[in-house]
């Protein structure tokens, strides 16, 4: 298949980029004693428990000729020994020295200063995106499967988090449960409350964010003194199935211990069957519930209390 040149020279000219902009280029990487080949076989030495100049090569894709001088230059430097395998006379294995391993942690260290340096000066939201499409070009370019599109981070929550809210629980509720508007009404009740009285002492509000995406939500609100109230956990059905709803009730109630609340609260109905189900596994037990007509439909609201002291 014929490639075509602009798509050819898109990916040169983000590689000049990148490597320009990691200090890649010259024979210093990152102002350390290494170049970048160097810093690779460090990097790969530094990991390892045990390592043969084979493995080394095949790890690396440098050519065994040339790892050949280059560990020889790193014996001479005493950022190296080699020992005979006790398990094979025939395998010689590469360990780092303490100099080396000093040499590492400054290199390593002057990467990490780097990286951060360039996530400072992106927003959260441009910081996100930039993990994911990193991961995107890994997955792509290697073949693997990619795992980050099922992986999450939870995050506090941003300018425009509680319209998604608000439209993710309109929209789910409707979607699985027939629920009307007044249900989203209410929702965006107590997002406006929140927001208008949040005290960020007291209360919390997580966003679940997956490939740059808002997945989930759950928030903690102070009900009264030594009473949390859990609130708005939901989760988009794309993202079901990978712990986020146990993960993000998991944090309330460590936020709500961490702030010695003594009990937490929550509502629900009775035809919320999975959440249900993680609220019993934490520990929430029912206290009452009570039918009632509501968003259009019949339902069982639901008390629950977790004692946090226990």
């Amino acid at each position: 298949m014929q490639i075509a040149n602009d798509q050819v020279e898109a990916i040169r000219k983000f590689s000049r980029f990148y490597t320009s902009t990691i200090s890649a280029l010259g024979d210093a990487y990152l102002e350390s004693p290494f170049n970048v080949s160097e810093a690779r076989v460090i990097y790969e030495l530094a990991h390892a428990d045990e390592m043969t100049a084979q493995n080394l090569s095949k790890i690396t894709g440098l050519d065994p000729g040339y790892l050949s001088r280059l560990l020889k230059s790193f014996e001479i430097r005493g950022y190296i020994t080699r020992q005979v395998s006790p398990d094979d006379g025939r395998r010689m294995l590469i360990s780092m020295s303490e100099a080396g391993e000093k040499s590492f942690q400054q290199l390593d260290q002057a990467s990490k200063v780097l990286t951060a340096k360039i996530l400072q000066s992106l927003s959260e939201s441009d910081r996100l995106k930039l993990i994911d499409a990193v991961q995107s070009v890994q997955a792509l370019i290697t073949g693997e499967k990619d795992n980050h599109r099922t992986s999450y981070i939870l995050r506090e929550h941003q300018p425009g988090d509680m319209g998604w809210i608000i439209s993710a629980h309109g929209r789910i509720y409707a979607e699985e449960f027939g629920w009307d508007e007044t249900f989203e009404i209410m929702v965006a009740e107590i997002a406006a409350n929140f927001l208008k009285n949040y005290d960020a002492k007291w209360e919390r509000c997580w966003i679940a964010e997956m490939a740059g995406e808002n997945v989930g939500s759950a928030m903690v609100v102070k009900q009264a003194d030594g009473i949390a109230k859990l609130r708005l956990v939901i989760i988009d059905p794309k993202a079901r199935g990978l712990g986020i709803g146990k993960r993000l009730v998991e944090e309330a109630i460590r936020f709500a211990k961490r702030k010695n609340y003594h009990t937490m609260t929550l509502w629900t109905n009775s035809v919320l069957l999975a959440a249900r189900s993680i609220y019993e596994g934490y520990g929430f037990t029912l206290l009452e519930s009570e039918s009632y007509q509501g968003f259009g439909q019949e339902l069982v609201g639901e008390n629950w209390l977790l004692d946090l002291k226990r």
